[in-house]
């Protein structure tokens, strides 16, 4: 049975007025398989053929990556998916094809085939409709294989971006791990200074809206967006074990077709949540909310959005 919440847009955290209809964002307080699979359910009518599950592996051992189990169970509902990543620009567990296989195989990733998009370097250009600062953006090349896209988060954190959210997940995680990751922190690909280094507040946040606009356009309707709110850690899944223990309860899971929405509908949760002092001053020191004006000022999703609670 589902449950209309009174949020339509009400806790807009970003302060911008918006006029208009809403987007639907199902949520759920239950985190497990059954309940993810539920909610993917309601929202996957224009999922078909090839599919990749987007979904952020981690560092190896990392302690606040989505379950195993889980996803295992979610993946074996859709049919001809596979998980798909790329590799990284610092020079982590991730950052060659070898040791990012490796890296999947600790972390237990080997319940499905694992496709590394930019394998072997290899990209594809997607163009940038509108762009803020990028014309184009070097995807891994094989992402352009598939016919839908299932954007799978771990709500959390992140040391540049504020929050690492669905537009986070593809923005850097489709991006090939050299050069498109470059393009996508501003930094140049052939002398990548040390992450610390690299541009970040509003300007990151303008690449990042870039990069993930390119991705929703290339699969329009074919892309849906799911994002688990557990073990909301300020940092991403790319600091590994070295990742702040989470000092908030975990939420739930949030789903929608809209990008937009469904970030905006987390951020409003993560704000209205009474022991998220430590999220909100990660967010804002690094001036995250930009991720969701940017994503407005694109035209990528609605900023207002209907919260249905499902049981």
């Amino acid at each position: 049975m589902a449950n209309q919440a009174p949020v339509v847009g009400s806790k807009n955290v970003t302060g911008e007025n918006y006029s208009g209809t809403a987007a639907k964002v199902y949520f759920t307080k239950t985190i497990d398989a059954a309940h993810l699979i539920k909610l993917y359910k309601i929202i996957n009518e224009n999922i078909y053929g090839k599919v990749g599950i987007k979904l952020h592996t981690g560092e190896k051992h990392g302690p606040n990556i989505l379950p195993r189990d889980m996803v295992k169970e979610f993946q074996a509902q859709v049919p001809d998916s596979k998980i798909v990543e790329c590799n990284t620009l610092y020079e982590g567990d991730r950052f060659t094809d070898e040791g990012h296989r490796d890296t999947l195989k600790v972390n237990g990733w080997t319940f499905c085939d694992v496709d590394i998009m930019d394998e072997g370097d290899k990209t594809v250009n997607f163009p940038v409709r509108k762009p803020f600062h990028l014309k184009e953006v070097a995807m891994g090349a094989h992402l352009a294989d598939y016919d839908s896209l299932i954007v799978l988060t771990h709500f959390k954190g992140h040391a540049m971006g504020g929050f690492g959210g669905s537009m986070k997940n593809i923005a850097i995680g489709c991006a090939s791990g050299h050069l498109g990751k470059a393009q996508v922190h501003g930094v140049d690909p052939n002398n990548v200074p040390d992450w610390t280094a690299w541009p970040d507040k509003e300007y990151f946040m303008e690449l990042m809206a870039d990069s993930a606009q390119a991705t929703c356009d290339h699969f329009g309707k074919h892309i849906v967006f799911l994002n688990v709110m557990r073990r909301i850690s300020v940092d991403c899944d790319c600091a590994g074990v070295t990742a702040a223990e989470p000092t908030m309860k975990d939420i739930g899971i949030a789903v929608s077709t809209d990008i937009l929405a469904v970030d905006q509908a987390c951020a409003d949760m993560i704000y209205a949540a009474s022991d998220s002092h430590d999220m909100k001053e990660r967010i804002e020191s690094r001036h995250g909310l930009r991720q969701l004006s940017a994503m407005a000022e694109k035209g990528m999703g609605n900023p207002q959005y209907e919260l249905i609670e499902i049981d």
